[in-house]
């Protein structure tokens, strides 16, 4: 990009300022950077330009997501039965293909969300070269470069100021403090930061990489997928399965082959392909393919769901995530606060003429700061009278001062216009008391005094106070409420913020939280475990930094709590990425948005209830339709384990289990998985499901494994023991269904009700049974078939019984586990 001269009057000015940067007096007369300096600069790659790093790449995302040993397995089985010909039997592929497509888009849309964090959003920056102003592109600005800044610049690199007048930088974004910061010759300017008032030069230092925002941005762009429960409990399940199936399959394909008379026999007569398709079907059976995919799904329709709330979900297991939460920590400003400062109130404590006129004039100032600005909205008159001399504000004596004539108006902090030690100055203790007071509210307070001008920018002898002017920060008006929901919901709540503590815990006094005073986090001590008790013996926490940001939610996570961290400014970003849930406003950083897992998109902090109970909807659903997939898998491994034991036919066929799995299992658990429900977290969703899984696939296994063994001895035909076993399998499955699904309302009754038909309709319509090879069964069949179901159902009912009894007691113990801990900490 080009430079593009600014446009300049015949006096060389711009907008009523000097070309040299705006200052007339006591700053240097340098005209920045020559040309050929540029150049060189840029022959060097001292530029500002900062080509971010992906964070992750497509192919590690692809091969996370299907190059993993389940879909290895599902892969394998389905190549093979294509190879032998039976395609009818490779069904299952498809929800294998499903899952890897949603998993791999979900990471590859967080990857693009980090590869695009940048915490500069500002498109130019000035600065002079030549002796002349320029904006560049911000990528353009070299080291030692001479940066122009004026209110509503973002500084674009680290730089040295030069020289200033009244230059006042908010770095709220940077450190989470939200007053202004002066900036003197000698001090250094951060990337990143805001000019709020006044204006001054400064020298790049630092460019690139280097700047400090960009290491921030650094550190918070390392990939990391969000801890889930849910996930970690399937992923323990296929890594379990992994390690058993195959030498449950070498069990199985050896009992098939005998089955067929033999190994020589069955390969010389090709009826291999039927030993190896059966095999297949067993292998298949106990990987909880299903449950992989509606685990993706419900995520995916929660976030959603989510979506129509304002609340973007940048990682799907997201959503389950705060619904686990036990602990948040909140930023103050953009969380609690809207950040901007509001005029409060005017408290007059004398008579004096024109008082409120010099307020409206403190308000309309190009270089006025904030919380200057905000006195515009009350006082809307300004003297008629030019300003005789002014007194620039200044953090070392944090005042400023206007003279009309013969008057001179000071405008500042009590402490430091009236300062009690003062020996030329009488007796303000009335004065100071008060503005304890009002501070004590978790107001800023400053005070407009009236005196005699001096001649050396200092409080006149003959001072007196007119008014005390109090500022505030605007709560936001849910605050109250979402803080009340998180403590009936027992979630204990931190605030940490770069603020003044005592500031901080009026402003949480203000929203419903019971704090007698905030803890200065320059205090912290460095030990971990010191670090935690003074973690659960305090709420608010002021002054605090980045890193002890990021510190804080690492000791709470040590000390077993789920914590989420919700904040705006770049300040928070380590400590988002850090937190098993980062949640940002939209109306932050780009940085922080980035590495936040939810992004309230309307910056309301209302809606944090809404993705609890998301949360908690997905949380015990996928309960419930996991004991569904995890009883299948059981009784798929017991089955291959028994009928290879007893040299056995194995009794089904891969289409067969497809069909059976469909009507028991995938279709009924894709309707449960999305009803209401409000049941709490209770950690230990994988013991409670496996409790009833197993015994339940036992009972299944057994029930199946009778049925072969008498319709053997029988001597019924191999296809009728199909067709038998297919029944079995369906009615029994129907009814744990059944049982998972109560207490049963009109939507399960009707999905159940809808199974059934099914059930009828896949043995009633011959094209669909033809496809199934099902055939109809004789009289003993169809009596066997009668009393293995009956009694299956009847063991069914014991062992949901027996789990409902051991997990109300297991579910007891770990709410008050949970509630302990999280006591610890209110």
């Amino acid at each position: 990009m080009t430079p593009t001269p600014v446009h300049t009057t015949a006096s060389g000015s711009t907008s009523g300022r000097s070309t040299s940067g705006g200052l007339t007096s006591g700053g240097l007369t340098s005209g920045g950077l020559t040309s050929s300096e540029v150049a060189t600069r840029v022959a060097e790659n001292r530029t500002n330009a900062y080509v971010q790093g992906s964070s992750r790449s497509v192919w590690s995302i692809l091969r996370a997501n299907v190059l993993t040993l389940f879909n290895a397995i599902v892969a394998a089985c389905f190549l093979v039965l294509i190879v032998v010909g039976r395609w009818q039997d490779a069904l299952f592929g498809f929800s294998a293909v499903v899952n890897a497509v949603i998993g791999t888009v979900q990471e590859y849309r967080a990857k693009r969300a980090l590869d695009r964090l940048a915490v500069l959003n500002a498109p130019s920056a000035r600065v002079l070269r030549d002796g002349v102003e320029v904006e560049i592109a911000i990528g353009e600005v070299v080291m030692d470069d001479l940066l122009v800044l004026r209110a509503g610049d973002q500084v674009s690199a680290d730089g040295r100021v030069l020289d200033a007048r009244g230059l006042q930088l908010d770095e709220s974004m940077l450190t989470g403090e939200s007053d202004a910061v002066e900036k003197v010759a000698g001090a250094e300017v951060l990337s990143g930061s805001i000019v709020v008032g006044g204006e001054g030069r400064a020298t790049v230092i630092r460019v690139g990489a280097d700047s400090y925002a960009n290491t921030i941005a650094n550190e918070a762009k390392k990939f990391s997928l969000v801890t889930s429960e849910l996930r970690s409990s399937i992923n323990r399940v296929l890594k379990w399965i992994s390690w058993v199936i195959g030498p449950l399959a070498v069990i199985v394909l050896n009992s098939q082959m005998i089955a067929q008379g033999g190994w020589g026999e069955a390969i010389s007569s090709g009826r291999w392909k039927d030993a190896v398709v059966a095999t297949i079907a067993s292998v298949v059976a106990a990987v909880p393919l299903g449950l992989v995919l509606i685990t993706s799904i419900t995520f995916a329709v929660g976030a959603v769901k989510l979506s129509r709330q304002q609340v973007l979900v940048q990682e799907l297991p997201a959503v389950e995530g705060l619904a686990r939460v036990d602990i948040i920590c909140l930023d103050k400003t953009g969380t609690l606060t809207q950040g901007d400062i509001v005029f409060d109130g005017a408290h007059p404590l004398g008579e004096r003429a024109g008082w409120r006129e010099v307020l409206g004039w403190y308000g309309v100032q190009n270089d006025a700061n904030a919380t200057a600005r905000s006195l515009a909205t009350e006082f809307t008159v300004a003297p008629d009278a030019t300003p005789t001399g002014t007194v620039p504000f200044s953090s070392a004596r944090k005042w400023s001062a206007v003279i009309f004539d013969e008057s001179m108006w000071i405008l500042g902090g009590p402490e430091m216009v009236f300062p009690a030690d003062h020996p030329a100055l009488p007796d303000h203790s009335a004065l100071t008391h008060r503005a304890a007071e009002l501070a004590a509210t978790g107001r800023r307070t400053l005070v407009l005094a009236h005196g005699t001008p001096t001649d050396n920018e200092t409080v006149p002898g003959d001072a007196v106070p007119v008014a005390l002017l109090t500022f505030r920060e605007n709560i936001r008006p849910d605050a109250r409420e979402t803080l009340d929901f998180f403590a009936e919901q027992g979630v204990a709540v931190r605030v940490i913020s770069g603020d003044n503590p005592q500031t901080v815990a009026a402003i949480a006094r203000d929203v419903g939280l019971d704090v007698p005073h905030g803890f200065d986090a320059r205090e912290l001590p460095d030990d971990q475990d010191a670090l935690i008790r003074v973690l659960q013996q305090n709420i608010v926490f002021g002054r605090v930094t980045p890193e002890q940001k990021k510190r804080i939610v690492i000791a709470l996570k040590s000390a077993g709590h789920t914590v989420a961290m919700t904040g705006d400014g770049v300040n928070d970003a380590l400590a988002i990425k850090e937190a098993d849930i980062g949640i940002a406003m939209n109306s932050g950083a780009a940085a922080t948005k980035a590495v936040a897992r939810l992004i309230l998109l309307d910056s309301k902090f209302s809606h944090l209830p809404h993705v609890v109970a998301e949360g908690r909807q997905v949380i015990a659903n996928i309960e419930r339709v996991s004991m569904l997939f995890l009883t299948k898998t059981a009784y798929a491994a017991f089955l291959a384990l028994v009928f290879g034991v007893l040299l056995l036919p194995f009794p089904f066929l891969p289409r067969q289990l497809s069909i059976t799995d469909g009507l028991t299992i995938g279709i009924p658990a894709f309707f449960f998985a999305l009803l209401p429900n409000k049941k709490r977290y209770v950690p230990g969703f994988l013991r409670r499901s496996l409790t009833f899984a197993i015994p339940a696939g036992a009972v299944v296994t057994v029930g199946l494994a009778v049925f072969a063994r008498v319709a053997a001895n029988l001597a019924i035909p191999e296809a009728e023991i199909r067709t038998g076993s297919t029944l079995i399998l369906t009615i029994v499955g129907l009814w744990i269904l059944v049982v998972l699904s109560r207490p049963v309302g009109p939507i399960k009754a009707a999905v159940i009700g809808a199974m059934m038909i099914g059930l009828v309709l896949v043995y009633a319509i011959p094209l669909v049974s033809d496809f199934l090879q099902l055939v109809d069964p004789t009289l003993p069949t169809a009596a066997l078939v009668l009393v293995i179901s009956a009694t299956s159902i009847g063991l069914i009912e014991v062992v949901r019984f027996v789990h409902r009894r051991l997990t109300a007691r297991d579910e007891l113990r770990a709410l008050q586990s949970l509630d302990a801990v999280q006591a610890s900490t209110k």
